[in-house]
């Protein structure tokens, strides 16, 4: 059984959500993001709260009754309080900027890299290396920050790149001379 998919959803007071045939959608505040129930799972809603069941004990339904529950939280969480990540840029002369729904990036390279964001993603920069993104889809928030951290990854040695701001770099100590 499992454990993370026999957990109910509870839902805040202010989230409405939709349940026909397999298609779940949840709105609020946040916006509105839709669900598709895979085959072998049912839901039910009730008393503020999403209870998701397997209907056989194969293994690929047990595979995605943990998966469902998960994403389906994190679309309640995600219209109802939203999703941030925060990135930071280490390096001489390294910085971004946010131009309209573009961020600017300088990353020592001979030219500066635009990156057009997805709708539903908005980005800000307090501090010229720092990057700070918020959406209400976790996924699609969580790709953008990878796809960002790619341009310029962090080198062990120096720590320069663009890291998460929680991500913990391993350093390697360079050659010593006799």
């Amino acid at each position: 059984m499992s454990r993370i998919g026999k957990t109910p959803i509870m839902l805040p007071d202010t989230t409405k959500v939709d349940l026909q045939n397999k298609t779940l959608k949840v709105s609020d505040k946040g916006g509105e993001m839709q669900f598709t129930v895979p085959d072998g799972l049912s839901i039910e809603h009730k008393d503020k709260q999403i209870i998701i069941q397997p209907q056989d004990s194969s293994r690929q339904t047990r595979t995605l009754w943990g998966t469902a529950r998960s994403r389906i939280a994190n679309m309640v969480k995600g219209v109802s309080e939203g999703f941030q990540i925060t990135l930071l840029i280490e390096g001489v002369g390294y910085r971004a900027q946010v131009k309209g729904n573009d961020i600017v990036l300088q990353l020592g390279y001979s030219h500066e890299v635009v990156y057009g964001l997805p709708e539903g993603i908005q980005a800000k920069c307090p501090q010229p290396t720092q990057i700070v993104m918020q959406g209400h889809d976790c996924q699609k928030l969580g790709q953008v920050a990878a796809e960002i951290r790619a341009f310029r990854p962090p080198e062990p040695y120096k720590g320069k790149g663009v890291r998460l701001q929680d991500e913990v770099i391993l350093r390697k100590e360079g050659k010593k001379k006799k």
